[in-house]
């Protein structure tokens, strides 16, 4: 009997995949166990294993098209086997599906006309003129005669003054523009449209609903990293495994979690969970978007053990290998641009986190010490925080252990860290 082989849910929040590529074709045989497909989730995209032995009867959704989770992706059976009914049935189902979806579309769409026609019908009563009720122009006499010399028709230019009054500054302005070459005679426009991504439609979805729906607001604190550049350096010098400056914050930051359990919280709507874990999100820019990998246990774990798994990550992320695994159980985030050279930016909340770390470049610049300028080393670090579940205060302690740390890193590294 035939298979029907659906759309799987490759992660909690996917809600229909694109085929990437198919690797088996009709009339194929198949295996349970063998690579049927290259299907892009909302997360990356990942390999889809066949669960059926037979023959490829039927694909639903060719390559680079999406279909929604549990839709129709293929049919196994035996060779030569009617699936027909199979089909019908499952066209039935949809069309079923579909009828009802398109009667909420219908009643949300006469809502949208009526609001449509109340706001034409309010811009045409609100709407500015040029014209006066008797059918002339408002112009000022200076307007009018210059616009005579220019052969120009006063009627097509817009007026700034009073109730649309054409002054001498509207024409002045309307010849600029028209002989700049700017004005379009000689240029052409062009655009080029790019399918949006299953993984940028999730995290424009997601991160819309961060946005509005978690109150943020923003903590930046100045660090002096000056011990932190000389501590790299030397452990860079004698270890094999070299460091990134992400890596001694991700240590650090887990290192202040511990002492601020209530910034390693989640808003669940009826309870806050407060994490006894700490599990670290790292931002990773791919061409499609962002992923965030997860470090777990990250305060227990080694500057080694933590600069191996970021280096692992962003090769499976640029490879499209990332596994659910790897990107799940976040409890905190840290977005850093400060190698791309950017000094300050704010983050929106990575969900179900109540908290993002935004970390901005390493620069020189003059600092006081002991009342003198003197050359200083700082890191701008900024805290978005859920209002629902972090104070001001709390942030403002965190960010305060997490200055302490990073100001003087032998508190939080001996020799079994690294």
């Amino acid at each position: 009997m035939a298979e029907i082989v659906r759309m799987p849910k490759l992660s909690d929040t996917m809600t229909e995949g694109t085929v990437s590529k198919w690797l088996k074709k009709v009339g194929d045989k198949v295996k349970s166990g063998e690579i049927l497909a290259e299907i892009d989730s909302d997360k990356a995209t990942m390999e889809f294993e066949s669960f059926y032995d037979g023959t490829l009867l039927y694909i639903g959704t060719p390559d680079k098209k999406s279909a929604p989770v549990d839709s129709i992706l293929a049919i196994i059976g035996k060779e030569g086997e009617d699936i027909a009914k199979i089909l019908e049935e499952e066209k039935k189902k949809v069309g079923s599906q579909q009828s009802a979806v398109n009667k909420k579309e219908e009643l949300k769409k006469e809502v949208v006309v009526e609001r449509k026609v109340e706001s034409v019908q309010a811009s045409v009563v609100s709407r500015p003129t040029s014209f006066v009720s008797d059918g002339k122009i408002k112009a000022s006499p200076l307007a009018k005669k210059l616009a005579k010399e220019q052969n120009l028709r006063i009627s097509q230019i817009g007026g700034s003054g009073d109730n649309g009054r054409v002054t001498k500054r509207d024409i002045e302005n309307y010849l600029h523009f028209a002989s700049s070459p700017s004005n379009g005679k000689n240029q052409k426009e062009s655009y080029r449209d790019e399918e949006v991504s299953q993984m940028r439609k999730t995290i424009a979805k997601r991160l819309s609903e961060s946005k509005y729906t978690s109150p943020h607001f923003y903590l930046t604190m100045e660090i002096n990293v000056e011990e932190l550049v000389k501590m790299r350096e030397t452990i860079n010098a004698v270890s094999s495994t070299k460091l990134s400056y992400n890596d001694f914050i991700i240590k650090a930051t887990a290192a202040a979690l511990r002492e601020h359990l209530k910034v390693n919280a989640s808003w669940l709507g009826d309870v806050i969970r407060y994490n006894n874990h700490i599990h670290i999100g790292v931002a990773v820019a791919v061409d499609e978007g962002l992923v965030v990998p997860v470090i777990k246990f990250a305060d227990g774990k080694t500057l080694s053990q933590i600069a191996g798994e970021v280096k692992d990550f962003a090769q499976k992320a640029k490879d499209k290998k990332l596994q659910p695994k790897d990107w799940e159980g976040n409890t905190f985030t840290i977005s850093n641009l400060g190698m791309y050279g950017i000094e300050e930016f704010t983050a929106i909340i990575n969900p179900p986190d109540a908290c993002i770390l935004a970390v901005g470049g390493i620069k020189e610049t003059p600092v006081v010490k002991d009342g003198k300028i003197v050359p200083g080393v700082v890191m701008k670090v900024t805290l978005s925080c859920d209002h629902r579940v972090v104070d001001g205060a709390t942030g403002a302690d965190f960010l305060q252990t997490l200055k302490t740390l990073l100001e003087n890193p032998v508190l939080f590294l001996g020799a079994s860290s690294i």
